[in-house]
């Protein structure tokens, strides 16, 4: 029997997959896999087979993937040195394990070596590990979550705060819910069709970030501001609330669950036009239109960042 891999289901987006690959997929073909096995109970108690997945190790994650045709490769939640060596392991216990394709999820442009993020370095290595390693493989390369945008509107107007800062300028986003690029693994991952693809997958429309906000406040009736900042403006900013700069801060003070150093640079990123591309991959996969930033935010509550997964 085929059987398919989806690592880090104890995160926000494997957890989505999770949920999803059940509706397209008989359980007695899935194995689910997260770092604890104890965060996979509820999976193994529903008679789905569980594994525990140490990115650490790449025997550990060759004897996880072992007997599996499909493995979907979440990419993980740190950022640099650490998240490459613990992909690279991945992609080699792919191999080892003879793994016919790796489906991974990337960023839109972690093909350009001229992207600023601090991101596309490590997802552009895993591209290329994965290319040229023989399997056979989907790439979806995500645009922005909306959710992290969602968060930050909804944390601004909570503390009473006017406006809010960033450096992004008058570049342009197809803001993808994390739920609907879960979808678009999740039917990838489902599918016979793919072969050695690279999709983009993106949200429905283009927005700057004012008009991201004027969305935000014309549902909401709020009314936030967005004030542009240079980079340099945006790391004092976030260094003076208590924002880690990298995944190996502190975030326990922190009120934004996400790093300056992956803000800015995806500021920058989308500032120089890096993520304004029009794609249709998204509809093409999953046979519908991606959610809009408006229905979002008409209900907000359901599409909030979540907590961070340090060792997904």
């Amino acid at each position: 029997m085929k059987k398919l891999v989806v690592t880090g289901v104890d995160g926000n987006f494997g957890s989505v997959v999770a949920t999803e690959i059940q509706k397209l997929v008989p359980k007695e073909q899935l194995i689910f896999t997260a770092p604890r096995i104890e965060k996979l109970k509820q999976y193994a108690d529903a008679g789905i087979e569980c594994r525990d997945a140490d990115f650490n190790s790449q025997a550990n994650l060759e004897a996880a993937f072992r007997g599996a045709e499909k493995v979907l490769l979440i990419s993980m939640p740190f950022v640099g040195e650490k998240r490459r060596k613990a992909q690279k392991n991945a992609v080699e216990a792919c191999v080892a394990a003879g793994v016919s394709q790796v489906l991974y999820t990337s960023v839109l442009s972690a093909g350009n070596p001229l992207n600023p993020s601090i991101e596309n370095v490590d997802h552009g290595y895993t591209e290329a590990l994965i290319q040229n390693s023989g399997l056979d493989y989907v790439i979806l390369r995500n645009s922005l979550f909306a959710e992290s945008f969602i968060t930050d509107y909804t944390r601004a107007v909570a503390s009473g705060e006017q406006a809010i800062e960033k450096n992004m300028g008058e570049g342009r986003v197809w803001f993808i819910s994390r739920k609907d690029a879960a979808l678009a693994a999740t039917c990838a991952l489902a599918s016979n069709l793919l072969h050695r693809a690279v999709l983009n997958i993106n949200g429905c429309e283009p927005l700057t970030y004012g008009d991201f906000l004027a969305v935000g406040n014309q549902v909401t009736g709020n009314d936030i501001h967005y004030v542009k900042k240079t980079d340099e403006e945006l790391y004092e900013y976030f260094d003076s609330i208590g924002v880690p700069r990298n995944t190996d801060g502190d975030f326990s003070k922190s009120p934004i669950k996400a790093t300056s150093e992956g803000m800015v640079t995806f500021g920058t990123t989308v500032r120089e036009g890096y993520l304004d591309m029009a794609t249709s991959d998204f509809s093409s996969v999953c046979g519908r239109l991606p959610i809009s930033v408006k229905e979002m935010f008409a209900d907000a509550d359901n599409y909030q960042l979540g907590d961070r997964h340090p060792t997904e």
